[in-house]
């Protein structure tokens, strides 16, 4: 029997999910989003989901929550979200 150390090949990265709401207009209405991606740390996920949602034209964000995923979400939007997450993209997921 072969015995093989560190992480198994099969398993995804831990995806962080991070709950807010983001605005495009300084004093217009905000939409909640949901951004899901892969991070070293929460520091480092905040950091990267608050550039994220700034190249997509937010100019302010409030972040409520952050925390880990558990396994892949069964409905959309989150299942795709989740996926690109896994493969190394930023997924923001609007709700209106």
């Amino acid at each position: 029997m072969k015995m093989e150390s560190g992480e198994n090949d099969n398993e995804s990265p831990p995806v962080t999910i991070i709950v807010g709401r983001a605005w495009m207009q300084k004093d217009g209405d905000s939409e909640e989003v949901h951004v899901l991606l892969v991070a070293p740390d929460d520091d480092s996920a905040v950091r990267t989901a608050l550039e994220a949602l700034s190249r997509e034209g937010y100019v302010e964000a409030e972040l409520d929550q952050i925390g880990e995923m558990q396994g892949m979400p069964d409905e959309e939007p989150h299942a795709s979200a989740y996926q690109g997450a896994v493969e190394g993209e930023i997924a923001i997921v609007r709700l209106t």
